[in-house]
């Protein structure tokens, strides 16, 4: 296991099956600034049981990497037994060539043919090489060699440890020949990196715009400013807007197909070499990619992740595409901020804040259209928040983000209606949070602070403001979606699941 915080260590993958996805994105990098450098990926033979090492190889393949050169250490021994091929080397070769890469077998204990099969992969046009190197776990010491069960064990001070040293002492060999010497990869000289701008919002007041589509624009934007802007797509590039980022960068668009795992892990690549690139797919999906997302956070690496068609508000898909534990997943990372915009003007910049913001990052996006309700020169720090209505006279706090900012904002009117008073806040920024802010605002509404999200009651908005005020004598009433939901409208979804104004306005009455 390497970590990030080594400086000679650009992503951390030691959680197994992450690094050709990595080195995918590593080698995209190459491409984006015409280098001629050289990406090799390590990999064990146990390892390759991991669904994401062919989710980056059909990739890589599809891209036709040929700049791309991973080296599979064939020992036959798994953790805890004999891996599935074990020293089929035909069987192995077949699967890679069937997967469009040139394999090559070799003897991996021969330097010679290491070298020779890296020469090979160098010249080799087109398509990404794989050499497949048969070894022996623990070559060279008798009682170690082949035999199971030393795995993640050490050699025994004393006897144990002065044999193996005996055994390996007489193999030595006089190193008559000069040591080969790589060549030197060539210096390119590029202007500094400057940040872009996806520059002043051009929507009015109330335009109605899904922040997904929001989204999708923004990111075209700031691409067009900004060569080190990347996308990344999961084959839901129209429904996530992020092909209005391929229409206007078609050369920074890497399509990785159904596959969310090699995203990520491209992305993280892409990102440890200069790149700031935005994945981004249905919130729901990203639960796929979560080891690699918890290893971005380990790396701190700047992904900047996006899911859209969160929460019951989607509507008639049903419960498999919505995404209710997102934002818990995300929280969950110490270093991960975390955004969720409720219109078009906080969405715009809320991206670019991300963009230049220092570590990864996720936005959560929606597929109802929400009213433009801020102003083109409205500013939305990362880490604050916006209060909409407030009185000298508010009885409570009601605190939203996304959509439920508006159904807060419904229940503001009719409550007002009837001579009751309450704040209304949009927190925008969950991690980091405002707590000064949402202090201020408890302290000004009787210490009541009610919550009202479109996910599930763990992890989410509630939970990140009960954290934020914890020890402050605040009362928070947390209105959340508790039950697996079902298909219908979304407004009969926000109803039925308890998070809409009805129930906003319910929970203010009951206090």
């Amino acid at each position: 296991m390497l970590f990030r915080s080594l400086p000679w260590v650009d992503v951390a993958t030691g959680s197994l099956g992450q690094g050709l996805a990595a080195g995918v994105g590593i080698a995209l990098n190459a491409r984006r600034i015409k280098s001629d450098y050289r990406t090799y990926v390590l990999l064990g033979d146990g390892e390759c049981a991991e669904g994401s090492v062919w989710e980056a190889a059909d990739v890589a393949a599809h891209e036709r990497l040929d700049n791309l050169c991973a080296i599979v250490d064939v020992n036959a021994l798994g953790q805890s037994q004999a891996t599935q091929f074990q020293h089929n080397m035909d069987a192995l070769a077949a699967r890679w060539r069937a997967f469009g890469w040139h394999a090559v077998v070799i003897d991996g204990h021969s330097l010679p043919a290491i070298l020779e099969a890296f020469d090979e992969a160098r010249a080799t046009k087109g398509r990404p090489t794989m050499v497949l190197a048969k070894t022996f776990k623990g070559k060279g010491i008798s009682f170690m060699e082949g035999k199971p069960g030393w795995h993640g064990k050490a050699v025994k001070k004393g006897d144990e440890l002065n044999a193996a040293l005996a055994e390996l002492q007489k193999q030595f060999v006089a190193d008559a020949d000069p040591k080969p010497q790589p060549k030197a990869p060539t210096s390119v000289s590029r202007p500094a990196a400057k940040a872009g701008t996806v520059g002043a919002p051009a929507y009015a007041l109330g335009d109605l715009v899904a922040t997904r589509e929001a989204y999708g624009a923004a990111l075209a934007k700031l691409g067009v400013t900004d060569e080190r802007v990347v996308a990344l797509d999961a084959d839901v590039k129209n429904s996530t807007f992020s092909d209005k980022f391929e229409a206007k960068c078609p050369e920074r668009f890497y399509q990785n197909f159904i596959a969310e795992q090699v995203m990520v892990g491209a992305a993280m690549g892409l990102a440890a070499r200069g790149a700031i690139p935005f994945p981004s797919t249905f919130a729901a999906f990203l639960t796929r990619a979560a080891d690699f997302i918890r290893m971005a956070a380990i790396s701190g690496v700047n992904v900047k992740l996006a899911g859209s068609h969160a929460g019951v508000s989607i509507g008639e898909d049903g419960p498999s595409q919505m995404a209710l534990e997102d934002l818990a997943m995300f929280r969950v990372q110490p270093n991960f901020t975390v955004l969720y915009p409720c219109d078009a003007v906080s969405t715009e910049k809320l991206i670019e804040g991300m963009a230049y913001h220092k570590g990864p990052a996720y936005m959560r996006t929606s597929r109802p259209k929400t009213p433009v309700i801020y102003g083109p020169d409205e500013a939305f720090p990362i880490g604050g928040l916006k209060v909409l209505r407030q009185s000298a006279s508010d009885v409570a706090t009601v605190i939203g983000a996304g959509v439920t900012v508006f159904e807060a904002l419904k229940a503001h009117d009719e409550l007002k209606a009837v001579g009751i008073q309450i704040r209304v806040v949009d927190l925008y920024s969950l991690q980091p949070i405002d707590a000064a802010g949402l202090l201020a605002c408890a302290k000004a509404t009787q210490g009541r602070l009610i919550t009202v999200e479109d996910h599930y009651a763990t992890g989410g908005i509630g939970d990140a403001v009960a954290a934020a005020v914890a020890g402050a004598g605040v009362t928070v009433t947390r209105i959340a979606v508790r039950e697996i939901p079902r298909s219908g409208t979304p407004d009969e979804l926000l109803d039925r699941f308890g998070i809409s104004a009805k129930q906003i306005v319910a929970a203010v009455r009951a206090q």
